[in-house]
C-alpha cells in the first residue's frame, strides 16, 4: 500500500511517502529560495577555464554557473579525450548561451548547468535536439517497451528525443501525444523569450514540489494522497485533472487537529532516520558519518547474537543492513560516494547475495544509483546522483562548539 502525504506550511513544504506504513521517501523544499533544478536560463560566459574544461556563466545568481565541456558539447560527438575539443573552441567571454539548471548551487559552489535539454512531463521526457528514443529501465515487459518504442517514433519530429517513463506504460497514443504537445508548447515560448531577451534572464521555471511530486511519484498503485493545506489541495488538484484524470480521486484533505506528520507516524520515522546511529529489528545498528567529499556506513551487530553460528549471525546481520541502507538513501536523499563497511563476511556466496539484495531494492530509487562493486579493502562502494542539497541540512545546523566533530575540546 503506497501513500503519499504532502505537508504544507508558510515557510517549506515536505513530502512522505510511506509504502505499508513505512518511509520510503522524503522530500522539503524552502517556499522562499526553491530548487532550481529544471529552470532554463539565457546566461552569458563570464570565464572560460581550459584547464578545467569547463566555463562560468552569469545566469542572474549570487553565484556564477559551472558549464563544463561535456555538458556544451553536442549529446552524439564522441567524449572520448583524443577527440574532445577545448571549452576554448566553444565559448569564449561574453558569449550568451541557453542553458538548464542540472544541480542546485551546493554550499559554496554554484549551480551546475547544461545545454542538453529536458523537460520531464507525466509520461515522458521531451529532449529538443537529442534524437533518440529512452524507455525506462523499469519498464521490463519486453512487448511493453517495443509498443512505447513504436509510438514513440510515430509522435516525435524529426531530431527530437524522448524518454518513455515508468508511468507510461499502458498509456494510449492520445495521452502520450497530449504530453508531448504540451512540452513542445513550453520548450516554444522558451525559444521565442530567449530571441527577445537580454542576458542574465529566467526563461522557464520548472514545477513546484507539490506538482513535482504528483508528476514524479505518483503512480497506478498509489492509494491516496493526503494534503494539510486546503490551497495545496485545490493546486493538486488542478494538475491531477490534467496530467493524470483517472486518480484525481484519490486526493483528499487532512484537516484534524493533531499535526498529519505525527497522526500517522511520519515524524517519528524521520526522526529515527536521520539519527547518527540507526537501529535494525534485529538488534543491529547502522552509524552515519557524512562528510563533504562522501558518506560512510558502518555495520555492526549490536544486541544481534543470532542462533547458529557466527558466519550466519554477520551474514543476516548485513543482509538486514542492506535493505535498511537502500531505504535511507532515498529518504535521506544522500548523493556523491557512499563507503559501506558491512561486517566481514567469510562466505563469497554471502557477499554475492548481500550485493544483490541492495541492488535489487536500489531499484525502487527514482535517483539514478549505482552498487559500483567490493574494494580490496572489503567497503562496498556506492555512487548516487546529486543534485539537490541533502534534506538534513534544512533542519539540523552545525554545532557551532564543536563543528561538527561531535567532540568538544576539554581545556
Amino acid at each position: 500500500m503506497k501513500q503519499l502525504f504532502i505537508h504544507c506550511s508558510q515557510n517549506v513544504t515536505q513530502s512522505a511517502l510511506l509504502e505499508n506504513g513505512r518511509l520510503t521517501e522524503f522530500s522539503v523544499e524552502k517556499i522562499e529560495g526553491t530548487s532550481l533544478i529544471g529552470n532554463l536560463y539565457k546566461g552569458k560566459v563570464v570565464n572560460v577555464l581550459p584547464g578545467m574544461q569547463a566555463a562560468f556563466v552569469d545566469i542572474g545568481l549570487s553565484k556564477n554557473a559551472f558549464l563544463y565541456v561535456d555538458d556544451a558539447l553536442h549529446p552524439h560527438l564522441d567524449k572520448q579525450p583524443k577527440d574532445k575539443p577545448s571549452i576554448s573552441e566553444l565559448l569564449k567571454p561574453g558569449d550568451e548561451v541557453l542553458v538548464q539548471v542540472m544541480k542546485d548551487p551546493l554550499g559554496g559552489k554554484g549551480a551546475r548547468v547544461t545545454t542538453h535539454f529536458s523537460l520531464p512531463g507525466r509520461w515522458l521526457v521531451y529532449m529538443p535536439g537529442a534524437d533518440y528514443i529512452g524507455i525506462s529501465k523499469k519498464i521490463d515487459q519486453e512487448t511493453e517497451r517495443l509498443r512505447l518504442k513504436s509510438l514513440a517514433e510515430d509522435i516525435r519530429a524529426e531530431g527530437e528525443g524522448l524518454i518513455m517513463r515508468t508511468n507510461a506504460e499502458g498509456e494510449s497514443r492520445s495521452s502520450l501525444e497530449g504530453d508531448l504537445n504540451g512540452l513542445r508548447t513550453i520548450w516554444r515560448n522558451v525559444m521565442a523569450l530567449n530571441a527577445q531577451s537580454d542576458a542574465p534572464k529566467q526563461l522557464h521555471k520548472d514545477s513546484g514540489l507539490v506538482h513535482r511530486i504528483i508528476r514524479d511519484v505518483i503512480t497506478p498503485d498509489t492509494e491516496e494522497l493526503i494534503i494539510d493545506n486546503e490551497q495545496c489541495l485545490h493546486d493538486a488538484q488542478d494538475y491531477m485533472r490534467q496530467a493524470a484524470p483517472a486518480m484525481s480521486d484519490k486526493i483528499r484533505l487532512y484537516s484534524e487537529t493533531l499535526p498529519m506528520f505525527e497522526k500517522f507516524g511520519i515524524k517519528d520515522q524521520i526522526d529515527k532516520a536521520f539519527q547518527s546511529r540507526v537501529w535494525l529489528k534485529s538488534g543491529g545498528y547502522l552509524v552515519w558519518d557524512q562528510t563533504e567529499a562522501l558518506t560512510v556506513i558502518d555495520v555492526n551487530t549490536g544486541k544481534y547474537t543470532g542462533s547458529a553460528s557466527l558466519e550466519e549471525t554477520v551474514f543476516q546481520t548485513n543482509l538486514e543492513a542492506a535493505e535498511q541502507i537502500a531505504r535511507l538513501l532515498r529518504v535521506r536523499d544522500v548523493g556523491g560516494i557512499i563507503i559501506v563497511d558491512f561486517i566481514d563476511m567469510e562466505t563469497e556466496e554471502h557477499r554475492h547475495q548481500v550485493v544483490h539484495l541492495l541492488e535489487t531494492t536500489i531499484k525502487r530509487d527514482r535517483t539514478k544509483c549505482q552498487v559500483v562493486g567490493w574494494t580490496r579493502l572489503g567497503l562496498l562502494e556506492i555512487t548516487r546522483k546529486k543534485a539537490r542539497e541533502n534534506a538534513m541540512n534544512y533542519f539540523y545546523e552545525t554545532c557551532a562548539a564543536c563543528k561538527g566533530s561531535g567532540k568538544i575540546y576539554i581545556r
